[in-house]
């Protein structure tokens, strides 16, 4: 996951003030305001959206100041590439995934450098993102989809249309939960959802709002928000305390992430993780691993409905592979290579994780702008995914951007949906399995309609996320 558009972004393992961008070189946008800074440029609602705009007007860098706080945006491929240098730049944790911290503590993706839990939970968990485990996992994933499916059957035989979104979402929990820690959250089978669910949506929601707003108009009008995030902060973690409580009362030992997590000794130190830091990590894939499939799949539905040739060119691939009935065998999902560019190609026009920060580790350049110590930006995924390198055309969906000899010709440093360095996702093997299986299995069962009267509103909640989606399953 990362952050979104705001110059309060600072802060980090020792707080450093962003001093390079006082260099005059780097653009700004228009009408700064004495003392605000650059506030008429805030978009609360569609940070990245608007950030994205302002790269197309300014370019590859660019400066942005919020009263006190400045932030450089950087989009361009060539720029990108050197932040991505592990020499030269590390992660550097901005606002949102701070401000995640009273969720996920110093869990994988909002832990500090210098923290060592993250290291020891990175050794530990490593082996359960093996082929061996994946392997492990693809049963549990076939028996969730295989309750999509019936749910979506029920909307096939009606014509109705589907909540996209609430159906991914409901996917992605219950493969996250089943596969990493035997807890089924029920999705298709409870009447209503898991409070889990709604507290954990509104609790990224805050998140997103509160590091993009400005804090004196929060502090004087938002009590009520800020209460009910407590309390939704408070849920969570009892339930992830309930799970671990549970595994541990049991005796069970499972071929999972918790059962690593409460058995496994850090090869390096031959330490084990603590119970908080158990919760933290739980809470993080959680999050993580839900939010990031849950998105990728919404803005591939989306793709697929607009684009019936592409749908049906996939569908034949997986009719081919596997036939047009019975389980999807783990060994087929890697011959799906069609469909898997579909999930790269949705990648690349709207990544779940909009950005990452960066921060040099000594005296550097950017391009020909000065980064001395304590500098840092944001690398905005979007547009650095639809930079000029592309080619012709970047806004366009085109999955055969991902061919081999496409892939080759181009730099890795143009597609970083992941993340990148030693802190980039570690479940992304785990992610890209669940969403090849689930497309393939929905685009061998049924064509996808779009509505008619839909365009696609992309939402901003740490992840983006396409919003209001429908799509109105046929049987084939």
């Amino acid at each position: 996951m990362a952050s979104h558009n705001t110059a309060s972004r600072s802060g980090g393992d020792t707080s450093p003030t962003n001093s390079a961008t006082h260099s005059p070189t780097i653009p700004t946008p228009s009408f700064r305001l004495p003392l605000l800074g650059d506030l008429l440029s805030i978009d609360v609602a569609k940070p990245v959206q608007r950030e994205m705009q302002m790269a197309r007007r300014l370019g590859g860098i660019f400066e942005r100041k919020i009263i006190a706080h400045r932030v450089i945006v950087v989009s361009g491929a060539d720029l990108v590439a050197e932040v991505n240098d592990e020499e030269k730049w590390a992660k550097f944790l901005g606002l949102p995934l701070r401000k995640l911290r009273v969720i996920a503590g110093d869990g994988l993706f909002t832990a500090f450098n210098s923290e060592p839990n993250w290291g020891r939970a990175h050794r530990i968990l490593g082996p359960g993102f093996s082929q061996t485990s994946m392997r492990g996992y693809h049963e549990s994933m076939c028996a969730v989809v295989d309750e999509l499916l019936t749910s979506w059957d029920h909307a096939a035989e009606s014509g109705e249309y589907v909540d996209v979104g609430r159906s991914m979402t409901a996917l992605t929990f219950d493969v996250i939960g089943r596969c990493g820690f035997g807890y089924d959250f029920g999705s298709f089978t409870r009447d209503a959802p898991d409070p889990f669910v709604g507290a954990m949506g509104r609790a990224l929601e805050y998140v997103n709002r509160s590091s993009n707003d400005i804090p004196l108009l929060r502090t004087l009008f938002g009590r009520a928000r800020r209460a009910q995030h407590d309390a939704d902060i408070a849920l969570m973690r009892e339930t992830v305390a309930r799970i671990v409580d549970e595994r541990e009362a049991s005796g069970d030992r499972r071929s999972d992430l918790l059962d690593l997590m409460l058995h496994t000794a850090d090869p390096d130190t031959g330490e084990r993780l603590t119970r908080e830091s158990v919760v933290d990590q739980v809470l993080t894939f959680l999050v993580a691993g839900n939010e990031t499939t849950s998105a990728t799949l919404g803005f591939a539905l989306h793709f697929l409905s607009s684009h019936p040739e592409i749908a049906a060119a996939a569908r034949a691939e997986v009719l081919d592979v596997a036939g047009p009935d019975g389980p999807l065998a783990y060994e087929q999902i890697g011959k799906l290579r069609k469909v898997r560019r579909i999930v790269d190609e949705t990648l690349r026009l709207w990544p779940a994780a909009p950005g990452y920060f960066r921060k040099v580790r000594a005296d550097t350049t950017l391009g020909e702008h000065a980064m001395p110590v304590g500098s840092w930006v944001f690398v905005l995924l979007p547009q650095l995914h639809r930079d000029p390198a592309w080619g012709p055309d970047p806004e366009r969906f085109d999955p055969d951007r991902f061919l081999p000899a496409a892939v080759r010709e181009r730099s890795p440093h143009i597609y970083k949906p992941w993340g990148t360095g030693i802190r980039a996702c570690i479940g992304r093997q785990f992610a890209l399995h669940e969403a090849v299986l689930a497309l393939a299995s929905i685009l061998r069962r049924y064509e996808i309609a779009p509505d008619p009267d839909y365009t696609l509103d992309v939402h901003e909640a740490i992840t983006l996320k396409p919003r209001g989606l429908r799509v109105r399953p046929t049987r084939v």
